[in-house]
Formats: structure tokens, sequence, C-alpha cells
């Protein structure tokens, strides 16, 4: 029993350092920003809202490539009545988010995801076979 100041030491010790950095931030004014994703001059709306893009997109490409590949659907209709062709290169990467790096690679790299391996057989829109333009 004699232990009991050393433990609650060690218990303060571990809550500040584990707690250490939220509380410098808080402190220092700062928050997490993620990257700032825009969307690209002269677009308006993207083929869904920005906060389910954010958060969901990989499950509409994941959607659309089934429907593509399993049920021959290829067109999609966005929350707003528009109508988009289901395609990764002639829709997203070539209307809207033609540089690969400023949009799939910084959030992808800022939250420290492998991305998926869409380039794998998508063509990156900045190359031609595979060699930077």
């Amino acid at each position: 029993m004699r232990d009991r100041g050393l433990i609650y030491a060690g218990l303060f010790m571990y809550i500040g350092l584990i707690t250490f950095p939220v509380t410098y931030n808080l402190m220092k004014g700062k928050t997490s920003k993620g990257p700032d994703v825009r969307l690209p001059a002269g677009q308006v709306t993207c083929v869904a809202p920005v906060d389910y893009m954010k958060s969901s997109h990989m499950k509409l490409l994941y959607a659309w490539r089934d429907d593509v590949v399993r049920r021959n659907v290829r067109t999609y209709a966005s929350f707003d009545g528009k109508s988009y062709a289901v395609s990764l290169n002639g829709t997203c990467l070539e209307k809207c988010h033609t540089n690969k790096a400023e949009f799939c690679d910084c959030c992808h790299n800022y939250l420290g995801v492998q991305g998926p391996y869409c380039m794998d057989c998508h063509l990156d829109p900045t190359t031609v076979r595979g060699r930077k333009l």
C-alpha cells in the first residue's frame, strides 16, 4: 500500500503523455486541418455531395465498378437528377479532377492510407503510357 503515490504519479504521467498532442494544439489555438479539396474551376457540382464524397467516395467507385462489370449499367443518376457516365477516366479524371497529385494523392498522403489500385488499369490523366507529361 505504500506504492500508492508512485501509482498515482505514473497514471498522471501516462494521461499527460497520451493527451499531450490534443492539449498542446488547444493551448496554441491550432487545429489539424486537412487538405483543402475544391471543385475545379468551372465546376459547380460533383456527382454526389462533397461530404459524401469525402467520406464514401470509394463506396461509390466500387458500386460503379460493380454496375459496369456485372450489370452493364453505364449511367449514374446523381442526387440532383443529373445523369453522368459511369467512368473514372471519362467522368471524374477527365472532366474535373485532372491532376491526380493535387487531388487524389494529397488526401491519401495526408491520411496515410494506401491509394486504391484504380491506376493499375486506368490511366493517370497527367501521364501518357506511364510517362509524365
